[in-house]
Parts: C-alpha cells; sequence; structure tokens
C-alpha cells in the first residue's frame, strides 16, 4: 500500500480505550480465552482460537470446486493433524524411518501459535505415518496426496522414495504415490521444506523474517490442508467451465492425470435438482453447454450451477462434481466514458482490501467459520467486492466469495520490496510462472473478476513489465479484467504503464479519482487508512500508521462516510468504476480496519457505513450533469488588474467581487500598471465570497506571476476556499518543481519548463468536467494535463490570490509578485488561452 504522507498530515495520537465501540454479536464463548491447545498463547486471540485442536484442524473438505466423486460425499482422508517436526540445517541426510524431536500441527504454519511452534526455522522436517484404506487401492485404483499450499521449496517422500518436490508458497500441488506405497501396514509421508521468506528473493507478499511497519510475520511451512485421495488410474486433474454470458453458455475445460487419450468427457449441468444442460465430448476437445433461459450470477443474487463430470476411458470411469456462475465482467462504454460492467450493466466495484492475515494463524485461518466471517462481514458492510491483497487464499475462500456473492480483485504475491534493480532472469522467469499457476488455479472462481500482476512495483523490474506481464496474464485468461499494475502513481517503478483494462491510482486518505480514458476504465486502488487502536486488541508494540488518526468509533466512522461521499458525489456518477478502502481488519502494526485484528471488536456503525457503500454503488449508475455554457468572451466573471498603487482594496472590474489585501502584501509596479508583491509567508489577498462555482462546472484561472525564489516549497498563485482545503490551486509545485494547476489529488504538471526567479510567467489553469480534465497553460501554451474525476473540494470561501488552504489551515503563501488574475465560469478551449495570452503581452 502507498506509504506517503500529505504535506500538512497531522501528528497522530489516537491512543488507549475508543468509547462506543460495538462488540461482535456472534463471538463464540471461548472469545477470550488466551491459550491454545498446546498452551502457547498467540499475541491476540480470536473467538475461534479456542475451537481448535489436533482432532478437528480444518477438517473441511478443501477443493469444493472440484469434489470426488461428490461435494456431499467426496472419498478423502484429512491428513491435517499432529505431525512430527523438527528444525534442520538444510543439508544433513534425512533419516526415514526414525521419529523427529518436535511436533507441529498441520496445517498452521511454524511461526503461529496454532502450530504449536510459534518460531521460524529457514529448514524444517514434517514426517507422519498413515494407514492407508484398502479399498483406496483395490481395483487398480491409484492414491494421491495433495497440498493446498507449502511455503516454499517443499520435497515430498513416501516410504522414502521422493514423489513430489514443488516451488511455491501459493499454489496448490499433487502427486501419485501409488508406486511408493507398501504393501500392508503404515506408510511414513516425510515433507523437507526450505521457506526462505525474503532471504530469497521469491514471490512473498506481506511475509517478512523480520516484521514491522507494513509487513507481517512470516507463514512458513505447510499451511494448508493435506490430504489422500483414491483417483483411478486416469483422472480429471482441474475442471473449468467459462461462462458467456451473451450466448448463455460454457466452455468446458479440463486437465487429467494419466494418459486420456481415447477417453470420453460427459458433463452435465444442474440448477439445483433440474438437469438444464448435458454434452460429452472427447476429452481434451473443445465443448460448450448452453443454459436455456440462464440464471445470471452478481454480488446480489450469486446463483451457481452445478456441473457432474465423467472421465471414461479404458473400462475405468473418472466421476468430479464442481460448480460455477455465468457472469460476465468487461470494460464498456458507458455514457461515453469506459466503465467496468457486470453482465453488461456498469457496476460500481466497491471494496476493501483484505490481506487474509490472522493473529493465531497467520496465513491460515483457525477455522472455516473464521474464513468465511471476513467475507460474510465485508457483505454485511455493504461492500460488493474485495482485493486479495498479494496473497493466494485457500480454495475455500473462494468457495465462499462465490457462494456468499463478493466480487474479488485477485493480487500476484509480491516479491520483496527494494530488489527492482537487482532482479535476475531466473527472478523474474519464477514470478511469472508463479502468477500462471495462481491464474491457473483460480480461474474457475466465479468471484474473480480481474488480475493484479503488481502492486505499486513491489517487484516491478520496468514500467513496461507491467503490460509484459499483464499481457501474459490477459492471453491465459481472456474472461477476465486484468489491472497491470495498481498503484501508478506510486511508489517503486513509478509511472503507468497505459495497457491493460485499468487505470488505477492510490491516495491515502483520498479517495483518488482517476478518469478513464479512450480503452481503460478507472479506479481507486487503495484509499482512507483512517487509525484506531483498541486498547486490549491491539498487536503487541503496533505503530500507529500515518494515514489520519481518529479519537473513538463514532469519529472513525464518520471519517469514513464523509471519505466515501467523495466517491459518490465525485467519482462513481463520473465514471470511476471503483474503489479499495484499507482494510476489512487491522493487520498486526496496522491498525486502521473495520475490525480489530482479532476479530472481536467491530469498530464503527455498521449500518451507517452499510447505507453509505449502498449509495455509493448506486452511484454507478448514474451519468454526471451537464456543465452549464458559462459566460462567453475573455473578460471573465472576475478580473483584478492590481493597478492599485495604494489601500487595502483591489477592485474586481468584471464583477463586485473585489479583494482585501492582508499581511505582508505591498503595491509595486507590475508587467504593466501595478501588481501585487506577496512576502512568503503572510501576504495575500481574498474575496468575501466565493467567485467562482466549482461544483458540476467547469472553470478557468489566470494570473501572470514572478517569483522572487522557487524551492522545495509549495506557492498557491490563486484558489479558493473550500472548507478543509482549495478547491483548487494554481501554483508552483515545490514537490515536483513545476508550474501546476491541482487539485489536492492531482496535479497537471507543466513539461519541458524550468522554473527560474524573476521572470514573468503567463499561467492559466483550466478544469473541463466533460473531459475530465485539469491542465495548465504555460505563456500561452498547454504544457501539462492530468485525467481526474469529479469536482475537487467544493468552493465555499473567498477567492485567494497568494496563498492556499490545506487541513483547514492558510498555506502555500506566494512569495513573488502576482498581476492581471482573471476567473472564467467555463473551460477555455487552447485558442482562447492563447489569444487571452496574447492580448495581455
Amino acid at each position: 500500500m502507498v506509504r506517503t504522507r500529505s504535506r500538512a498530515l497531522s501528528a497522530l495520537t489516537a491512543l488507549g480505550v475508543a468509547v462506543g465501540l460495538m462488540s461482535l454479536p456472534a463471538v463464540s464463548a471461548q472469545a477470550d480465552g488466551g491459550g491454545t491447545w498446546s498452551g502457547l498463547t498467540p499475541p491476540l486471540s480470536t473467538p475461534w482460537t479456542a475451537e481448535v485442536s489436533p482432532t478437528n484442524a480444518l477438517p473441511d473438505y478443501p477443493r469444493p470446486q472440484l469434489a470426488r466423486p461428490s461435494a456431499d460425499a467426496p472419498t478423502w482422508t484429512n491428513l491435517n493433524g499432529l505431525w512430527q517436526y523438527q528444525p534442520t540445517d538444510g543439508y544433513s541426510p534425512i533419516s526415514f524411518g526414525s521419529d523427529l524431536s518436535g511436533q507441529i500441527l498441520v496445517p498452521y504454519p511454524a511461526e503461529s501459535a496454532l502450530s504449536g511452534v510459534q518460531k521460524h526455522s529457514d529448514y524444517m522436517i514434517y514426517r507422519r505415518t498413515v494407514d492407508v484404506p484398502k479399498n483406496y487401492t483395490s481395483g487398480g485404483k491409484h492414491l494421491r496426496i495433495n497440498f493446498g499450499a507449502v511455503n516454499y521449496d517443499a520435497t515430498v517422500y513416501v516410504n522414502g522414495a521422493q514423489v513430489a518436490r514443488h516451488l511455491g508458497g501459493y499454489d496448490s500441488f499433487s502427486a501419485d504415490i501409488t508406486s511408493a506405497l507398501r504393501s500392508g501396514g503404515s506408510q511414513e509421508i516425510v515433507v523437507a521444506v526450505h521457506s526462505p521468506v525474503d532471504s530469497a528473493t521469491v514471490p512473498v507478499g506481506k511475509q517478512r523474517l523480520n516484521p514491522g511497519g507494513i509487513f507481517y510475520t512470516a507463514s512458513s511451512g505447510i499451511w494448508q490442508t493435506v490430504w489422500l485421495e483414491p483417483v483411478q488410474p486416469v483422472s480429471i486433474a482441474s475442471f473449468t467451465a467459462t461462462p458467456d454470458v451473451d450466448t448463455g453458455s460454457f466452455a468446458i475445460a479440463a486437465t487429467y492425470n494419466g494418459d486420456a487419450g481415447g477417453a470420453k468427457l460427459s458433463v452435465d449441468v444442474f440448477d439445483g435438482s433440474k438437469k438444464v444442460a448435458s454434452a460429452t465430448g472427447a476429452a481434451g476437445g473443445p465443448m460448450s453447454l448452453s443454459i436455456r433461459k440462464p440464471h445470471l450470477w452478481s454480488p446480489d443474487d450469486p446463483f451457481l450451477y452445478t456441473f457432474k463430470a465423467s472421465l471414461t476411458v479404458r473400462g475405468t470411469t473418472d466421476k468430479v462434481e464442481s460448480y460455477a456462475g455465468l457472469r460476465e465482467i468487461a470494460v464498456e462504454k458507458v455514457a461515453g466514458k469506459q466503465r467496468i460492467t457486470l453482465n453488461h450493466k456498469a457496476t460500481f466495484l466497491l471494496g476493501t482490501l483484505d490481506q487474509g492475515f490472522w493473529p493465531d494463524g497467520i496465513y491460515t485461518a483457525p477455522t472455516d467459520d473464521a474464513l468465511k466471517f471476513d467475507i460474510q462481514k465485508t457483505k454485511d458492510l455493504g461492500f460488493n467486492t474485495i482485493r486479495k491483497h498479494i496473497k493466494v487464499e485457500p480454495a475455500r475462500w473462494y468457495y465462499w466469495a462465490d457462494k456468499l456473492g463478493i466480487m474479488v480483485w485477485q493480487d500476484s504475491p509480491a516479491l520483496p520490496t527494494g530488489r527492482n534493480g537487482s532482479l535476475t532472469t531466473g527472478d523474474k522467469a519464477n514470478f511469472r510462472a508463479e502468477t500462471s499457476r495462481m491464474v491457473d488455479q483460480l480461474k474457475n472462481s466465479t468471484s474473480v473478476i480481474g488480475w493484479i500482476p503488481f502492486n505499486e512495483g513491489w517487484g516491478q523490474w520496468s514500467v513496461d513489465a507491467a503490460s509484459e506481464v499483464g499481457a501474459q496474464v490477459k492471453a491465459q485468461d481472456p474472461s477476465r479484467l486484468v489491472n497491470d499494475r495498481s498503484g501508478s502513481n506510486c511508489c517503486d517503478t513509478p509511472g503507468d504503464p497505459g495497457t491493460g483494462d485499468i487505470i488505477d491510482w492510490h491516495q491515502y486518505q483520498g479517495p483518488a479519482l482517476p478518469a478513464p480514458d479512450a480503452k481503460r476504465a478507472s479506479i481507486d486502488g487503495e484509499h482512507g487508512g483512517l487509525t484506531l487502536p483498541v486498547e486490549g486488541h491491539s498487536w503487541p508494540g503496533a505503530d500507529v500508521n500515518p494515514y489520519g488518526a481518529v479519537k473513538d468509533s463514532a469519529a472513525l466512522t464518520a471519517g469514513y462516510v464523509a471519505n466515501t461521499q467523495v466517491l459518490r458525489d465525485q467519482g462513481a456518477p463520473y465514471g470511476l468504476s471503483g474503489s479499495i478502502y484499507t482494510q476489512i481488519t487491522d493487520v498486526e502494526g496496522e491498525q486502521n480496519g473495520f475490525f480489530t485484528y482479532d476479530r472481536q471488536v467491530e469498530k464503527v456503525d455498521e449500518a451507517a457505513v452499510r447505507a453509505i457503500n449502498l449509495e455509493t454503488i448506486a452511484a454507478g449508475t448514474k451519468t454526471p450533469p451537464t456543465p452549464p455554457a458559462g459566460t462567453p468572451g475573455l473578460a471573465g466573471v472576475g478580473s483584478w488588474t492590481l493597478d492599485e498603487t495604494a489601500g487595502g482594496v483591489a477592485a474586481d472590474s468584471a464583477g463586485s467581487a473585489d479583494l482585501t489585501v492582508s499581511g505582508g502584501a505591498t503595491w509595486v509596479p507590475g508587467r504593466k500598471g501595478g501588481a501585487l508583491q506577496l512576502d512568503g509567508s503572510t501576504g495575500f489577498a481574498a474575496s468575501a465570497e466565493p467567485v467562482l462555482t466549482t461544483t458540476d462546472r467547469n472553470y478557468s484561472v489566470s494570473a501572470w506571476v514572478r517569483f522572487d525564489q522557487v524551492g522545495g516549497a509549495f506557492q498557491t498563485v490563486v484558489g479558493e476556499d473550500g472548507d478543509a482545503a482549495s478547491a483548487f490551486f494554481l501554483q508552483y509545485s515545490g514537490a515536483d518543481k513545476r508550474l501546476a494547476f491541482s487539485f489536492v489529488n492531482a496535479r497537471a504538471l507543466a513539461s519541458g519548463i524550468t522554473v527560474e526567479p524573476n521572470r514573468w510567467y503567463h499561467l492559466v489553469g483550466v478544469r473541463d468536467i466533460t473531459s475530465s480534465t485539469l491542465s495548465i497553460y504555460v505563456d500561452g501554451a498547454r504544457a501539462g494535463q492530468v485525467a481526474v474525476l469529479g469536482n475537487g473540494e467544493a468552493a465555499t470561501g473567498p477567492l485567494t490570490v497568494g496563498r492556499g488552504k490545506f487541513d483547514g489551515k492558510p498555506v502555500d503563501y506566494l512569495d513573488g509578485t502576482v498581476d492581471e488574475v482573471r476567473v472564467f465560469d467555463r473551460a477555455l478551449s487552447a485558442d482562447e488561452v492563447a489569444a487571452l495570452y496574447a492580448a495581455q503581452s
């Protein structure tokens, strides 16, 4: 996430007990229990911590989209539970058939309290024995061992024989272990793991060996369910039903374990118990099933069809059950702008950032109810989208997302930060390969509507790399959106690649309001982050994030509502297609969630949050008002020649909004006639009332300015006060050392101009809401432009010459001379700006 501070961000002071916090009604009776099955105490306990024991460690069937032979009665053996465990040096030979020194509760990562270890090791060995039911291998059946995920390099042995090696911390893998089985008795399974975390340049997401700030405790070793499964000699390995709303059909694709040559695949589709489609064809060939009177999937109606598939080959039949929703996600032109559409309807994707961490299980939710909880509460709060942030979840998480009805932006787990310039060809290839495996694994998940290969440039070796990997993902899965790079306006390797389906800005607190372009829709990929610690429910040593502290639940709710009102009023109607608020729960040092990290306390008024969220989603179907034509000509609706040589008033020759001169402002000779000299600290001039209406209107602002000095400070030539900040700034941007026309969260920066002191510049800023642009003109020519939606701050206070307003305070005083200020209630054309410059020159 973005880790930059706004210019005048106030100090964070909200510590201690917050008043009015809402306790969750659904927490279990063990909510206050601090211990675990092993006696280890997690830093925080969730409502589900005490429910976990060696006899019920994630007992739920782990692969709902490929249940064999059916979802109601799958045949499998869960290997979750106590395994022998021992850290190792990574090079000593494994002693098969020997007990290990310790134990661990699988599938909780070694660093977690629920594992019973609560310690990281780079190298570790797991061991257990299992008695295989006779019917698992009778009749020529094969036996497979399946791993949901192991971090990071896993080598699997059965009875001393290596049956698999897998590199990658986020994708599942499977191995046929039939040939390694003994004819009778217990079978020994050993898993040797190397988990380097960020000491190697491999995808790790937010895991760190030395966590702090925005990076968290690592999750090493086995962290998803392990299970055995009997299969036919040739079996279905994966099943995908890709929906096509236009034809009301599904395209079927499957992969196979074993030689499927000559095999037949039969697929039946059910709406409840009613069969609605069926087809049979050669395994590996194309297959499509059309649904009569199709029932579409959406967050409001998450309807899922059931698929029953049979693979018949050489006298054996393998049966599996799956499901999928019929839905289409796309970018289409709606009311003149590119917008995200769901089933061809403009849909605002209002979401939360969901990082998938737990204080007791770290990467692994303690129970299936816990896994479901975050998704359900996101829905309850009125959101329709989750951004799954640089982590891949177990298959059951996506099952709940599909079933409950939430759209999911899926991130690729990121490479470690700070290494973009030193990535090797192998590092890049490995990242591409892991991203490809993620897409393959999740492409049958109805809830997943888009892929995000890069976040804020982390692990992005060039600006073009986002385009390259995005194109790879789009070719692999053309049915979904691809957001090549979330947060193109920051932080590592910054820059918009100009490709993909989405333009994505991050802005804390924001929200950011990027405009769509000719081909791409736009979203705010991250914003918010309002921080509220809750005593007794904070991670030990948690720091307070620099996004803005609030004092209590009421303030957090009010802050969220005010922040989201900007999306409702200025983003969604104008063409913004979505936003992501940070975040659903606190995570270790970050305390900016709707819920505490332990999920024990809901920090906000759920009804108020839900109400503004539903209003914002509804606003995504609206179109912006057409701005009025404005006053013709170049005289403007306000004009101040500043030719006075004395006194405290500058007359408005075009209207009635005279300016009062204050502070260290003096009259001096100007370009012709007089001008106003400002001292850079107290001097300015201001009207008594607003001059321009900036809401749902076009407008333009012009002035001549000569800076006495330029450096790292902002200097505002002309602005107009809003409640919290200037509605616009015609300015020198010290952060960029360039001339600019700006909103708080967007700047049109002049290019190719070195700003010099003691030289006159003619500046014109133009706001055109029809084209969604802010433009800066210098000496009669357009020098810069940025595409941004909405109105910025609403002008509620005086027009100001020589200062701005930010965070409720006067700021950015001009150190220089200003002359011939003029404002217009319309957007000047390029020709009109040139004519104005020529006339005033």
